[in-house]
C-alpha cells in the first residue's frame, strides 16, 4: 500500500499543530525577544501555570520525560530516601522509558503485571512484587488511562513505598478517586510524577520536553539542582548533577498549548465513544471506557491475528500502530531478565493495535468509517 491511498493516517503533526501555528510563532518571537534561551522567564511561567493545572505546588521543567523519571529517583537517593541496589516495582507492560532511568541510577527494577483489562498496573501485582528491598512504585498511566487506586496507594503507604506517576501519556486526566480537596489530575496523585512533552503526546511540543511535578518542597529543590549540574548559583556545585534543562523555545510553545489541553483531550474521548459504540467485532477486544481518568492518548484493541488484522485495515487505507512489540523484559538490554514468566505482558504485546485518535487527523466520522471496516474483518 503505497503512502497516497492512505485515506486514515495513524496520525499527521502538520495537521495537529496547525490550529496552533500562529501561537507558535508568537511564542517563538518573544523568546528571540527575550534573549534566554535556556531557563528564564518563559520556562519560570511555564512551571507555574503547569503546576497550577496539575494542582501541585511545583513543577519543574526537563529536558524530556525520561530525564524526568530520572531526575526523581536521583533526587530521592540525594535526599536518602533511596539508595544503589533498592529495588523499584515498574509495570512489566511499558515502553521502555519507564524502566531506563531505574537501571540507569543503579536501581533495581522489578516487574509486576498489568491488568489485561485496563493494561494497567494490577495492584494485586503490586503487593505480590513487595520484598524486602523493594522501596518505589512506579505506576504509569498507559495510553492515557490513570493508573492509581485506593488499593495501590494503601499499598503503597502500608509499606513506605514511594509513588511515582509515569504521567508522560495522561497530561489533563482525572482520576476517579477524589483526595481530601476532591478530583485531582494526573501527576498530583503520587508523591511525584513525571511527564513528556514529547511531539506526539496529547499536548506536544515541537521537540523534547519535560517535567517533574510534586507537592514537596525538597525534592523540587533538588531536582531543580540536578538538571542544573547540581547547581543553585553558578559555578557552585552541591552535587553531582545532570545537564537536563527545558528550552526556553518549547516552554513558549507549551504555554500556548497547556490551555488548549482539556479541549484537545475531550476530541479524543468523542472519537473513542465512537469506537466504543460502533465496533462490533468478536475478533476484536475493545479497551474498557472509565470516563475521565482516560484521556485516550492512544486507543488500543487486542486482536489475536495482529499482523492480519493490520494488513486487512491498511488495504482498506487505515493506518495503524503497535504499543508496544517487545516488553522491557524481552529487550536485548535487560536480557537478564528474559526468563522473568511474565505471560499477561507477553500476550498484551503480540495482540495489542493502536487505531488512529489524534484531534483532526480522525474525528467521530472518520472513527464511524473505520468502525464499519473493522466490522467487516474476519481472521483468515
Amino acid at each position: 500500500m503505497t503512502e497516497n491511498k492512505i485515506k486514515y493516517p495513524f496520525l499527521d503533526l502538520g495537521r495537529v499543530n496547525e490550529p496552533f501555528l500562529p501561537a507558535i510563532r508568537r511564542a517563538v518571537e518573544r523568546v528571540l525577544a527575550d534573549g534566554r534561551y535556556i531557563g528564564g522567564n518563559e520556562v519560570e511561567a511555564f512551571e507555574r501555570e503547569l503546576a497550577a493545572f496539575t494542582g501541585t505546588r511545583h513543577a519543574v521543567g526537563t529536558s524530556n520525560g525520561l530525564d524526568a523519571i530520572r531526575l526523581i529517583l536521583r533526587a530521592y537517593m540525594e535526599m536518602g530516601r533511596l539508595k544503589a541496589g533498592d529495588e523499584v516495582i515498574v509495570p512489566s507492560n511499558t515502553f521502555i522509558a519507564s524502566v531506563l532511568p531505574v537501571t540507569d541510577c543503579g536501581l533495581t527494577p522489578r516487574f509486576a503485571e498489568p491488568d489485561p483489562s485496563t493494561h494497567n498496573l494490577d495492584p494485586e501485582a503490586v503487593e505480590a512484587a513487595i520484598g524486602p528491598r523493594t522501596r518505589a512504585v512506579i505506576t504509569v498511566h498507559l495510553y492515557g488511562r490513570i493508573s492509581y487506586s485506593e488499593r495501590l496507594a494503601e499499598t503503597a503507604k502500608k509499606h513506605g513505598l514511594l509513588l511515582i506517576e509515569d504521567s508522560a501519556q495522561a497530561i489533563g486526566a482525572i482520576s476517579a478517586v477524589a483526595g481530601p480537596g476532591g478530583s485531582r489530575r494526573a501527576g498530583a496523585l503520587g508523591d511525584a510524577a513525571a511527564f513528556s512533552f514529547y511531539p506526539t503526546k496529547n499536548t506536544g511540543a515541537l521537540g523534547d520536553a519535560g517535567a517533574v511535578t510534586t507537592d514537596d518542597d525538597e525534592l523540587a529543590r533538588t531536582v531543580r539542582m540536578l538538571r542544573n549540574y547540581g547547581s543553585e548559583r553558578s559555578y557552585h556545585h552541591e552535587m553531582s548533577g545532570l545537564n537536563c534543562r527545558l528550552d526556553s523555545i518549547q516552554a513558549a510553545i507549551l504555554r500556548e498549548k497547556l490551555p488548549m489541553t482539556d479541549a484537545e483531550n475531550a476530541a479524543r474521548r468523542a472519537t473513542a465513544a465512537v469506537y466504543g459504540s460502533e465496533i462490533r467485532n468478536s475478533h476484536v477486544i475493545l479497551p474498557a471506557d472509565t470516563g475521565s481518568d482516560c484521556v485516550w492518548h492512544q486507543y488500543v484493541v487486542r486482536v489475536a491475528d495482529r499482523d492480519g488484522f493490520r494488513r486487512f485495515l491498511l488495504d482498506r487505507g487505515v493506518e495503524t500502530s503497535v504499543h508496544y512489540p517487545v516488553p522491557p523484559h524481552r529487550q536485548p538490554c535487560y536480557k537478564d531478565y528474559a526468563g522473568l514468566a511474565l505471560p499477561v505482558a507477553d500476550r498484551l504485546a503480540s495482540e495489542v493495535v493502536s487505531l488512529p485518535i489524534a484531534p483532526r487527523c480522525t474525528g467521530t466520522d472518520d472513527a464511524r468509517e473505520i468502525a464499519e471496516i473493522i466490522n467487516s474483518y474476519r481472521p483468515q
